[in-house]
Parts: C-alpha cells; structure tokens; sequence
C-alpha cells in the first residue's frame, strides 16, 4: 500500500458526497470514475493510489458545516453515564447528550470506484457506557429504507449501527461472536444481527474503521413479532424486552421490576455441583451493593394495560421455570398472564416448554458461555414475546449484542476455562458484590435441559459453526491488515488507554497492538471452544 492512500481517503469520500448532495436515491452499481475538478495535481485521483481492496468506505457529510459541527461526534455522552461519572468526579463538566446531524451518507463498494448507497439520514452517537470513550458508536437513522452491503440478506432497513470497538484492541469481537450467533440462532428461526466493517470519514476526514450492523428493533426481518398500531390499546402485540440495569433511565410506561420468584437463591453452574453456594440476582438487604436488574420494554407498547399485562407475564414466566427447576412443580399461567395454577396434569419440564421457547433459551446459554460476557448479569440480553394473532405466546430468547467485553477482555474466564453464563459473576469492576443472570441460570441443573443444550452444541460443533467463526476470525486478521493500521493510527490501541486498560484482563492488557490483540483472542477463542466442546459435546 502506498502512503499516499492514507492522505487520499478523505478526498474520495468528500467527492463522492458532492456527487449525490441533495439527493435520497439508492443508486447502484454506480460508477465514480472522475476526480473532483478543483484536486491539484500531488493529490490527483491515481488509481492505483484509492485501491485498498479490502473494505467498503461509508462517508458521512453534514448538512451544517458550521466549524463546530462534529461536537456531534466528539462531544456527547449517554446521559445516565455521565451522570454516574460526575456523581465519583468533582467539578466533571456534563458533557451534552447525544443529538442528531442531518447528514448525506455515501457507501462505497471495497473496490472504492462502485457507489452502493447516497441517501439522507440522521446520524448521532449511541450506547451506553462506550459513548464516555473518545471513538463513539454511532446510528444512522436514514428518511427511507435502505440496504447496506448485503447484509442480512439485503433487506432495506431505516436504522443502522456504527460500532467503534474502541474497548477491543482486537476490533475483531463483535464481529466474530455475532457470526457465530447467526450460524446457531438462525436454523431455530431466530435473529442475530449480520455485521461488516466499513472505513469511514465524516465531512472528509477520515474517522476510523467500525462495524456496520444491525439496530436490536421489531421488524419482520429483524425480531419478528406483531407490531401494534399507533395508540392500540390492547395486549394482543408483540413485546421485545431487554433485562436491564439501565431500566430506571427508561420512561415509567416502558420499564418494570421482576420479583424473580420473590428473589429465590440459585445454584450456580460452576461444572462442581454448584460447590454449596447459591446466589440472588437481585440486592437483599438494605445495605446490598449488588443493583436491581429490572426490564426495559425495547418496541411500542401505548397504554399501562400493556405494560401491565407483559410485566405479570414474564414475573410468572420465571416463578413457572423456578418451580420447574427447585419445587419440582409444573405451573400453568392464566388466560389474562396474570396468575399461576398449579396443574399436575403436566410435568414440570411440559410446564416450562408452555411458557418458554427452550430452545431460544439453549442457543442463548451457548453463544452467551462461549463468549463470557463481563456484562451478562446487567443487560444486552433480549428476549421477545408475540401475543398477536400468529405469535408464539412463549417468552423467546434471541438478538445477541455487545461483546467487546466478552471473548477474554475483561478477566472473566481469562484462560478460555471454566464455567460462566449460569454461574456467580462479579459486577463489571469486579470488585463490589457478586451475581448471576436468573435466566442463564435457573435451569442449568434439569437434565432434560442439559440434553437440549449437549444436543444443540454437538450438532453446531459438528456442522462447523464455530470452528468457521475461529476460521473467520484468522482470515479477518490478515484480510483487514491495512485497515486495523490506519484505524489505529487515527485512534491509537486502547490498551494504551488508562480508562480501558483497568478494565481488561492480563494478557488484553498488554497487546501493544490490534495485531498482538487478535492473536489473544484467536488463541482465547479456540482454548474457549476446547473446554466447552469437552463438556456439551455427547
């Protein structure tokens, strides 16, 4: 590769915005073969020079190019997060939250001549605690549906992610983990979002490498379930949830509380029996440091009779599955979801599958122990339920998100050993208090659903679902070279990052770089793959 790409790059994307300014179209196959008239001569469109041929380059350009326009970018935090940062930082200035630019956004194909995509959009930066980082994630709200890249099977969506990866050194774990996810959730009719990494500039310059993929939201090719009309009433729609730390930010119309069978303890799945402990996954006594985990309600619901009838049902969801699994008592729910009956005409097992898609609940144990997430007891955890006329009434698990903490990070199962999703996990500092996903956990010990689980990774492993994710993740390394070079000499390696470094585990800590860092996770990846294939594979 030439040097001089490095400085071209933000000339090509400024070009291919003036191209289409002004314009909402989706032209494709569009050829960009003339450079802008006003280049001079050292900076003139070489062919050979704009060839990088291996990612695509996404060009944001604002609509206001006022001198402090890209504060958008640079400038916003989550407001729930900046509110935790100033509550332990005196004189922290709040910094805004996150607001919207009117934009034109530009897609164009790896081979930098073939225009995919010129449309108008909002773009502002998005996420929770990674918004505090100076690479933001970013979403693409664009005025009409569109395609990108092929992915997830080319359908035209409104809603785009940009995810920055600033946490992984590596750049290389949401991609590899949401692969992995697609393989195994979708054969089950399940969604997990489709992701590639693109370049991006804005307003010409040049911001880094992110992944593109999908927005976690109701869509019948996203999380397919009834949507409601505006202002329906009744409870016969479809509900896609999130189990949140975060549920207190949300409007009281779409978040609420889960008693989690009156708190009951579980027994964590550590490969030992549990070792006499048990553990609660929601604060006890009054001076508890652990916090309430509550739910977040992620589609449009319009009146408390909703709100009210979707937060009894998954309470009872989980006291049926509780009882299942520690009373050994098969419970069926009422007509309105609002009561439990005891029916000893079921087993405990015919109990929990009437009440919950066992096999969602399998794919999500698996992807969610593959990748020991440092944030599985908080949130990104998703599930649905569809009460429309053609919906499955069970509680679903599905849409699989945020990794950059997972896959050996943070020191959660830092040697690809032992055993995590249902087990004790500490908070995400890792040193306050402990505590465990109820959802991950409360079945772990029924032998019917550790067949389910052996059976459902025998047949992934078999047919090369992960094994293609560790092939995919090395091919990745190399294929993207010169990519993860110019990202990090846009953002630098956040290991170097002392906000980021505290959080990680040894061996991420000192990768010096993204190549170092890609081999640790490839290395953690296939140490990971090992141990569970030793123990799920019949």
């Amino acid at each position: 590769m030439k040097r001089t790409t490095r400085t071209l790059l933000p000339l090509l994307s400024a070009f291919l915005l003036t191209a289409c300014a002004g314009t909402n179209t989706n032209p494709q196959e569009t050829p960009v073969t003339e450079p802008p008239e006003s280049a001079s001569a050292d900076t003139s469109f070489d062919a050979e020079d704009l060839h990088f041929n291996t990612v695509p380059l996404l060009a944001i350009e604002t609509e206001n190019q006022a001198g402090n326009v890209l504060d958008f970018v640079t400038k916003p935090v989550a407001e729930h997060v900046s509110e935790q940062i100033a509550s332990w930082t005196p004189n922290y200035k709040i910094p805004p939250a996150p607001y919207s630019e009117r934009c034109t956004v530009t897609l164009t194909d790896k081979d930098e001549t073939t225009q995919l995509l010129c449309a108008a959009a909002d773009v502002k930066v998005r996420g929770n605690w990674t918004t505090n980082y100076p690479k933001k994630p970013l979403r693409i709200k664009f005025d009409e549906k569109q395609s990108m890249l092929g992915l997830n099977d080319g359908n035209a969506f409104r809603n785009w992610l940009l995810l920055a990866c600033y946490k992984d050194a590596s750049l290389l774990r949401d991609k590899t983990a949401l692969q992995a996810a697609r393989e195994l959730l979708g054969p089950d009719g399940l969604y997990a979002a489709d992701a590639e990494f693109v370049e991006v500039t804005i307003n010409g310059e040049y911001w880094g490498l992110y992944l593109l993929t999908e927005m976690q939201q109701v869509n019948p090719d996203r999380v397919d379930i009834t949507e409601p009309e505006a202002d329906y009433a009744g409870t016969d729609i479809g509900y896609f949830l999130e189990f949140d730390g975060y549920f207190y930010n949300e409007d009281p119309l779409h978040q609420f509380h889960v008693e989690y069978a009156d708190n009951a303890p579980l027994t964590p799945y550590d490969g030992e029996g549990g070792s006499g402990k048990t553990i609660t996954c929601l604060p006890g006594k009054m001076f508890d440091q652990k916090k309430d985990v509550g739910f977040t309600i992620k589609s449009d619901i319009y009146s408390q009779q909703q709100h009210d009838f979707i937060a009894a049902y998954v309470d009872n969801v989980y006291r049926v599955m509780y009882a299942a699994a520690y009373e050994d008592t098969a419970y069926r729910i009422s007509a309105d979801g609002q009561k439990l009956v005891a029916d000893p005409s079921m087993t405990p097992q015919e109990a929990v599958e009437a009440v919950v898609n066992v096999q969602s609940l399998a794919d999500m144990y698996i992807i969610s122990e593959l990748t020991c997430d440092a944030d599985i007891y908080w949130s990104s955890f998703f599930m649905s339920a569809d009460f429309g006329a053609e919906g499955d009434h069970r509680l679903t698990f599905q849409a699989p998100w945020d990794f950059d903490s997972g896959l050996g990070n943070k020191d959660r199962c830092a040697d690809g050993k032992g055993f995590y999703a249902g087990n004790i996990v500490p908070d995400v500092n890792g040193d306050t208090y402990t505590t465990v996903n109820p959802w991950l956990a409360v079945l772990m010990y029924e032998d019917w659903y550790q067949a389910i689980i052996r059976e459902t990774w025998t047949k992934a492993y078999d047919n090369g679902v992960f094994a293609h994710a560790a092939e995919t993740l090395a091919a990745d390394k190399s294929a993207y070279a010169d990519a993860f070079v110019r990202n990090e000499e846009r953002w630098g390696v956040s290991t170097k990052d002392d906000s980021v470094a505290s959080e990680l585990s040894p061996a991420a800590k000192y990768c010096k770089n993204q190549a170092v860092s890609a081999n640790q996770l490839a290395d953690w990846l296939n140490a990971r793959i090992e141990f569970m294939n030793e123990h799920w594979h019949a």
